[in-house]
């Protein structure tokens, strides 16, 4: 039997111990690296992810450099990487429930490499500019959209249902350890080679992330349902998501943490040199410990297993993240930033992680990369927060921006909760 045939046979099985602490077991955490097809994932997935980390942090430096340190040119900058998931992600996500996910993985890749090397030598010759920078983004941004929905639906032709959390969980560990290693790497190697020598660094990373991923070997089991072309399959994922009650929560609820929640990813740069003065060398180290945190809360979830009432378990994750952002925004030492930037990072991948398998779990395998190609278009709608509070930043200071989006963010959280019990009550 293949490994795909044992997701397509494998029951959902929730415990009916209703405390998940009870659940957690370290021999749980690594369970579904047993897979050897899922261990190339993971690996593939880690390198991809540090390409990644690296790229952020690095063309946030650049940004800064030649924008005068506008926390406005870093918001814009990453509108042009975030917004083609928006447009591109759904026909990406019907690409890979008509072909193979593991190809576009790998085309998607190889297509990073090259426009990051294209970057890297503009500013190694130094002409590069903040338009330069903006378009790109824009490529960059497609590229994404089409290797995260065949990245994360992979996953379910390799493992079976009843193991989805844990593999999910775990391949957020892989984006989680990038964060804690990616952006001080890119910090120190800035500081000895400037930002055009780290992104040819990159453009590598990315050619050997395409490497790993074409080590995988697999033969999903799952029904092809497409229309006459990809525009309706588009329409049909998208009907299907609305028809689906749950889905149509976790796509609600998914929205209102890209809104309010992911503005201090565009915008902690900008806030910790106005609020600490610190260099890149800094800066990587900051969004390292949100890394640290970020892996605890996706380890732990992978060695609970099957949680119950996991809605609620999101729910107050997005709310204690909100909570955690805006006060974390009016600090000016770095040694109390510490935890609240680990509780950040914590908070936020747990809800991420849980987000993600239960939309895996809730959609029938035919549609998986439809489902997660519409919430990476959700995700792709960032800029909607992080441009105006960009703005908002410029009149009246980054800290006080970024409280006011936490705040949001537990306000509207706690909205939701109340007015969806049903979403309160799924497992």
């Amino acid at each position: 039997m293949t490994q795909s045939s044992e997701n397509q046979n494998t029951d959902h099985k929730v415990t009916t111990d209703r405390n998940p602490i009870r659940k957690i077991k370290v021999s749980n955490m690594l369970d579904t690296l047993s897979y050897r097809d899922f261990r190339w994932v993971w690996i593939g997935s880690f390198v991809s992810f540090m390409a990644m980390n690296m790229q952020m942090i690095t063309r946030s430096w650049l940004i800064l450099r030649v924008t005068d340190d506008s926390p406005l040119a870093l918001t814009l900058v990453t509108l042009t990487f975030a917004l083609p998931m928006t447009v591109v992600a759904p026909f990406a996500g019907a690409l890979a429930d008509r072909f193979s996910r593991k190809n576009l993985i790998i085309f998607s890749q190889i297509g990073s490499a090259l426009f990051t090397l294209l970057l890297g030598t503009l500013d190694f010759i130094g002409v590069v500019t903040f338009w330069h920078i903006m378009l790109i983004g824009i490529f960059n941004g497609s590229l994404m959209s089409i290797n995260m929905p065949s990245r994360q639906a992979i996953i379910s032709d390799i493992v079976p249902d009843s193991k989805l959390m844990n593999a999910i969980s775990l391949n957020f560990s892989s984006m989680n350890l990038t964060r804690i290693a990616g952006p001080a790497l890119a910090g120190f190697l800035i500081l000895l080679f400037d930002t055009s020598g780290v992104f040819f660094v990159i453009a590598v990373i990315y050619v050997f992330a395409a490497i790993t991923i074409g080590m995988v070997h697999y033969a999903p089991n799952r029904k092809i349902k497409t229309g006459k072309n990809v525009g309706e399959d588009v329409l049909e994922g998208i009907r299907y998501v609305f028809r689906i009650p749950s889905l149509r929560g976790l796509f609600v609820m998914s929205f209102i943490p890209v809104i309010f929640g992911f503005s201090f990813m565009a915008l902690i740069p900008a806030w910790a040199r106005e609020a600490l003065a610190i260099e890149s060398d800094g800066l990587g180290i900051l969004l390292m410990l949100m890394g640290i945190g970020a892996t605890i809360g996706t380890l732990l979830l992978a060695s609970i297993g099957n949680m119950p009432r996991r809605g609620m378990v999101m729910l107050g994750a997005s709310v204690a993240w909100g909570i955690s952002l805006a006060i974390f925004a009016q600090l000016t030492s770095f040694t109390i930033a510490i935890p609240f930037l680990i509780f950040i990072g914590l908070t936020s991948s747990l809800y991420m992680s849980l987000n993600m398998t239960m939309v895996q779990t809730k959609a029938d395998p035919e549609m998986r990369g439809r489902t997660m190609s519409i919430s990476m278009m959700t995700f792709g709608m960032m800029p909607l927060s992080a441009v105006p509070f960009g703005t908002l930043a410029e009149q009246i200071g980054t800290a006080d921006s970024l409280t006011i989006s936490g705040i949001l963010l537990a306000l509207f959280t706690i909205g939701f909760a109340i007015t969806n019990k049903n979403f309160r009550k799924m497992d």
